[in-house]
């Protein structure tokens, strides 16, 4: 070794990911972001996926979970003034704590996305708003999306004006449509017969 620190590259450049966990869940009737698909809860999974391609991960929570999360994890709390509003709380969050970083919000309810589904999805995470795209129903993923720090703004006036949907906001700013060779990386597991469902197809 000659002693030069050599910096650490980043896949996605300036870019903080969040394991969005802070919904409630009602319809699984029990935290999605502890289920267990693999070795691991489904929010520490999502997480250790992730540290390869951001500068920092934090786990996105409500004030009720913060007792949960593990040491070794680093978790942001929904601030109060967002409290409610649903995604976009994370969002908002993170935004007002690094203003300057571009924000990768992953929810913890995708099982079946890997880190190639990321990695392809990184290479279009450039300067525009950017989310993988359910081309059968038309519809932005807006808890599989890219927002960079230039959206904070917009952000906060929609917060302003009590509008908290992230898929009208993509679609309004025209994101960049990400379209995913593996479709299973969008199914969202919301309910207990869904989970053993998915559970026996990634174990078998």
């Amino acid at each position: 070794m000659n002693g030069t620190v050599t910096e650490k590259k980043y896949i996605i450049t300036n870019t903080i990911g969040l394991v969005l966990c802070g919904g409630n869940s009602s319809r699984m009737g029990t935290d999605k972001s502890m289920l267990q698909y693999c070795d691991k809860p489904q929010r520490y999974h999502v997480y250790d996926m992730l540290l390869p391609f951001c500068e920092h991960v934090f786990i996105a929570i409500n004030e009720q979970q913060v007792i949960t999360v593990e040491s070794g994890y680093d978790h942001l709390t929904d601030a109060p003034a967002f409290n409610n509003i649903g995604p976009m709380a994370a969002l908002l969050t993170a935004f007002t704590r690094y203003p300057q970083m571009n924000m990768l919000l992953i929810g913890c309810d995708y099982p079946f996305l890997s880190s190639a589904d990321i990695k392809d999805f990184a290479a279009i995470c450039k300067h525009e708003p950017a989310a993988f795209y359910n081309e059968a129903h038309q519809v932005y993923e807006p808890l599989l999306a890219w927002y960079p720090y230039q959206t904070f703004d917009e952000l906060k006036k929609r917060h302003a004006s009590k509008q908290y949907s992230l898929q009208h906001f993509l679609k309004d700013n025209n994101a960049v449509k990400f379209y995913p060779q593996n479709k299973n990386s969008m199914v969202s597991v919301d309910t207990e017969e869904a989970f053993t469902e998915a559970h026996k197809s990634i174990n078998k």
